[in-house]
């Protein structure tokens, strides 16, 4: 399989994955702040569990609620200003929630600086995938856009390290106020690195700046060292070839269809919609977030406490780091569906598994009991990082034609943030009242959604972004990456002379 990209493009790739450990961060920051002694007693929260409870809901509902927002508004900026300007915006956002955060100085200052931090990350989560999967070359977008649902859990993990450091810090209010500000410091670095992050040049097309578009394509596909790579300057040709004449093509086809009405009027783009949408509902209805987010009172209904709920924690994210980055690397072999299958079946087996031993032992002092229970939440955390969390993102980035792309990942997203709305939300007081049966809902909802992603999802591994159109029922302007590509010897494409691609690059080479 030829990967066909650069090391221009891994670099940006990778500057981009700093948008996508600003979301895990924020994220998960706050299910081990809401352990930490400091916080508690700053709030007043240590001494009534009722309340106590009721603030962690709103916490976590405002933040999503926030989410929804910023998701919303990166379907709006993203095609008018650009994916760079909106990522910037994003940027900016997050950084100032954070720091407000860490300032504040009464509850109601928090959950404000909680809900701007929620309208940055939202932004993030909804572009930082478009922007990946539109520099990805076909045969690696699995790789390169799972990179987004890696570095997510890595900011977990960092998050729940950096919280079981600063437990153990005898000033209270460093406890909780460090770990919140940290949250600035990706944000901040990935606005340093924005002038050596290019254009996405799909994106240009749709402008009409095809010079520029060419430009950073040919750089995506080709090292300097390997200008005269004849194989590698052949393909960026037919892969912007194709580009190009899907653009016009979906252009010609949107104003003909009445523009925005057709996202619900035509049912090629209805069903990729919906399709997004429950991708990403269908993850948080394995109870992933609730699990996360609530796994200090877990751990401690399995008879652990203090600081060793808080190691487990980060182990589980550490653990869950590493399952994102094993599906980064199969995801193009194994293909999307599949390894969405694998996720959701073993995370409804573990969460079964769990339930049963919480329902027997929670409460005792069996040790066996208690230590399978927490097995079961470390083979809970694997299967969903190594079949679904990464997989969602790329899944959801790819299916999308370009000129809605932003539209439809946005979405896509809000299935993310209603869903997790709703059950976390609801989990303080749930766990609360009915404890391990809140789980029994998760683990019938997957089942549900096995049988319906199963059923009506297509694949779409190998395929370039337009000819992904095809599954969906869309004409393909220029077919070459997939099953039905062209023969060499019968391309569209006029070759190129190596000499007129070096120099196309070497115009680029003062560019960031």
């Amino acid at each position: 399989m030829a990967h066909h990209y650069s090391a221009f493009n891994i670099r940006i790739i990778f500057f981009l994955t700093l948008g996508s450990l600003t979301y895990g961060y924020a994220f998960s920051v706050i299910s081990n702040t809401l352990g930490e002694p400091g916080f508690l007693a700053f709030f007043g929260l240590d001494d009534d569990p009722a309340r106590a409870n009721a603030i962690e809901g709103a916490v976590n509902g405002i933040f999503s609620a926030g989410g929804v927002f910023g998701a919303l508004t990166v379907a709006f900026m993203c095609d008018r200003y650009g994916r760079k300007a909106t990522m910037n915006t994003a940027a900016l956002v997050s950084a100032v929630g954070g720091a407000l955060q860490a300032g504040s100085v009464d509850i109601a200052m928090f959950l404000v600086a909680r809900f701007i931090t929620g309208v940055g990350i939202g932004m993030m989560v909804v572009l930082i995938p478009i922007y990946q999967a539109e520099i990805s070359p076909p045969a690696s977008r699995g790789l390169l856009v799972g990179q987004h649902g890696a570095w997510i859990v890595a900011g977990y993990a960092i998050a729940s390290w950096v919280c079981v450091g600063t437990y153990y810090s005898s000033n209270a209010s460093f406890q909780w106020r460090f770990p919140l500000a940290l949250q600035c410091v990706a944000p901040l670095f990935l606005l340093g690195c924005s002038p050596w992050i290019p254009e996405s040049p799909r994106w240009l097309l749709m402008k009409g700046r095809s010079d520029e578009s060419w430009i950073i394509v040919a750089k995506l596909h080709i090292d300097n060292r390997d200008l005269l790579d004849v194989h590698e300057s052949s393909f960026a040709k037919q892969e912007f070839h194709q580009m190009q004449k899907q653009v016009e093509m979906d252009s010609r086809a949107w104003r003909a269809g009445g523009g925005m009405r057709q996202t619900y009027a035509r049912a090629s783009f209805r069903k990729r919609f919906l399709i997004g949408f429950f991708t990403q509902y269908s993850a948080q209805a394995t109870g992933a977030m609730v699990v996360n987010n609530y796994i200090i009172k877990l751990y401690e209904d399995l008879g652990l406490t203090g600081g060793m709920t808080l190691i487990l924690g980060a182990l589980y994210v550490t653990v869950a780091t590493a399952a994102n980055f094993l599906a980064s690397f199969i995801m193009d072999y194994v293909g999307r569906v599949r390894l969405l299958i694998i996720g959701l079946t073993g995370c409804m087996v573990s969460l079964s598994l769990l339930s049963a031993m919480e329902a027997q032992f929670a409460g005792t002092t069996n040790r066996v009991g208690n230590s399978l229970g927490v097995l079961f939440v470390f083979t809970f955390i694997f299967f969903y990082a190594g079949g679904i969390d990464a997989t969602s993102y790329v899944y959801c980035s790819e299916i999308f034609p370009t000129h809605v792309r932003s539209q439809g990942m946005a979405f896509s997203l809000i299935g993310t943030f209603l869903s997790t709305i709703v059950f976390l939300e609801a989990g303080p007081t749930a766990l609360a009242n009915i404890q391990w049966r809140y789980y029994i809902m998760f683990i019938c909802l997957t089942l549900l959604d096995i049988i319906i992603i199963w059923t009506y999802f297509p694949e779409t591994k190998g395929l370039s972004l337009e000819e992904i159109n095809a599954r969906f029922g869309d004409e393909v302007a220029v077919h070459f990456s997939g099953p039905d590509a062209e023969k060499p010897g019968h391309s569209t494409i006029p070759p190129t002379p190596p000499e007129e691609l070096k120099m196309d690059v070497q115009h680029q080479e003062s560019a960031p």
